[in-house]
């Protein structure tokens, strides 16, 4: 009998159908990276994303039969599980996305800017990658869920069409918009972080 970890999705999905606790378990450790990162990246809250990616494969489980491998990979339909899910806890939580506020840049001395050493390197990448997760966050819903799936977890067009009930075209045209929004923030954020050096 071939090994779970190395059978496609599909495969294991009929294991599972049969009652082999294994595949599931298999098709849980793999896919479920992807999945919270999803959740995490659309919501900014780890403890909704782990909620969320809980629910997706309780649905896996409880409603298997509603999948269809002929309509897109087992991928996109946890995405458009977690989608949903998201956006109704969203929902349900009334209230803006909390975004971090900004380091006090006047604090910061000159010096401080300058990354001499591979631990200062470390740091000032770390905050690039926090000032563009804010920045995604801070995206309309519609442009953020273009980029997290297009660009973060490399969705095909297509994919991402059916995950976000939208055509192509809609994708590409958010996507080519949430590009343009991510650009103008992030050159904005460092033309204001620039400025503090003079």
């Amino acid at each position: 009998m071939t090994e779970p970890t190395h059978l496609a999705d599909d495969d294991l999905l009929r294991r599972m159908d049969s009652g082999d606790e294994a595949a599931f378990t298999t098709l849980y450790r793999r896919r479920h990276p992807a999945v919270y990162r999803f959740a995490l990246q659309m919501s900014g809250s780890p403890s909704l994303a782990e909620e969320v990616t809980q629910e997706v494969f309780m649905t896996l489980l409880s409603h298997r039969a509603s999948y269809d491998g002929s309509k897109g990979p087992l991928a996109a339909y946890l995405y458009g599980i977690a989608r949903r899910q998201v956006w109704r806890r969203l929902a349900l939580r009334r209230r803006q996305l909390p975004i971090p506020a900004p380091e006090d840049e006047d604090a910061r001395t000159p010096e401080s800017l300058i990354a001499h050493s591979q631990v200062e390197r470390d740091l000032v990448r770390d905050e690039a990658v926090r000032g563009l997760r804010r920045a995604i966050l801070a995206l309309p819903a519609r442009y953020r869920e273009a980029v997290v799936l297009c660009d973060l977890h490399e969705l095909t067009y297509v994919d991402a069409a059916r995950v976000m009930g939208c055509a192509v075209g809609s994708v590409r045209s958010r996507l080519h918009r949430a590009r343009a929004l991510l650009s103008e923030r992030m050159a904005s954020r460092k033309s204001s972080s620039s400025g503090c050096l003079v």
